[in-house]
């Protein structure tokens, strides 16, 4: 039987944020308990569902303006042909309070530049094998991190157009770099990168315009519920057939919340818990408890995304 720790859930969370908010942690080193229970506690995962392989490229790592160290991720996407997307990522365990400062500017969190989170790597497999959607349709990615869905999309579904957003400056200045990093891979479609807060006014521009909105784990934070519902709607296609598809895990009573607020903006949407044979097989193997250090702390409430699927 796996050894339990005595530490408190609680206590154990706030040496995670103290690691994570100093660049040089104490000398001291954590007794063996509380290792464990912290590994177990974080809800970040070493490799996720492992759906997409990826490793690190070996080259040097370079420091960017806000101290942090960037390296860049290759990505084999499982089709014929095996192309290959290079994303510019951070590599640090630490935030820099330059991060704090953005958040608190623009309203907005920064989950976004810690990792690419494996509710993304389940929404780009799903657009991967779901790639016919999309051909010639206009696509955005909305919170999308460092948008490995809206690259794959680009890369590989014959899009017209694919807008990888989000709302912190700091991870579109990620995005656009990495659309010029990748920009012999798209083809004819046409990739950009948008920095949209989902509570701003402006946005007559691209109102009603796309075809498909895909997001991942965007439905955690309650505050940001009702301005994703709005900025949803605004952004559909008022063409019958425009969707937006969401991977997200249920989270409590977050994900429920969120729906509500859905049904309150004149939407419909379904919600699908078994939605690809492969995801599925790799969920069921992580509640058997069979990858336990890839995954330690893995429980489907707050792990396992649902497919939503919404339509004006």
């Amino acid at each position: 039987m796996e050894k339990k720790t005595d530490v408190k859930a609680s206590a154990l969370r706030w040496k995670i944020l103290r690691h994570a908010l100093l660049r040089h942690p104490s000398p001291s080193t954590p007794d063996e308990q509380t290792q464990m229970g912290i590994k177990h506690t974080s809800r970040r995962a070493n490799h996720g569902f492992n759906l997409i392989p990826s490793h690190l490229l070996d080259e040097p790592q370079r420091e960017n303006c806000f101290g942090s160290r960037d390296a860049r991720v290759c990505y084999t996407l499982p089709v014929h042909g095996a192309p290959q997307l290079f994303l510019s990522q951070r590599v640090d365990n630490h935030a820099p309070l330059r991060d704090f400062e953005i958040c608190n500017r623009y309203n907005i969190d920064n989950t976004g530049l810690i990792c690419n989170w494996p509710s993304e790597d389940v929404l780009a497999y799903y657009c991967l094998s779901h790639k016919d959607l999309f051909r010639s349709k206009k696509v955005i990615e909305l919170g999308a991190g460092y948008g490995l869905a809206g690259f794959v999309i680009a890369a590989v579904t014959e899009a017209s157009e694919v807008t990888i957003s989000d709302g912190n400056p700091q991870v579109v200045n990620y995005i656009q770099n990495n659309i010029e990093i990748n920009s012999g891979v798209f083809g004819d479609t046409m990739a950009k990168s948008m920095m949209l807060h989902w509570n701003q006014e402006e946005i007559f521009n691209i109102a009603n315009t796309f075809d498909f909105i895909v997001a991942s784990d965007c439905t955690f934070f309650k505050d940001f519920h009702k301005d994703f519902a709005r900025i949803i709607k605004l952004l559909l296609s008022n063409a019958g057939s425009a969707e937006a598809i969401l991977l997200s895990p249920k989270r409590g009573d977050s994900l429920d919340m969120f729906l509500e607020v859905v049904k309150e903006n004149g939407l419909h949407f379904s919600v699908t818990e078994n939605y690809d044979t492969e995801i599925w097989k790799r969920h069921e193997r992580l509640m058997n408890g069979e990858d336990k250090d890839s995954w330690p702390n893995y429980e489907k409430d707050h792990c396992y995304p649902l497919l939503i699927r919404i339509t004006p």
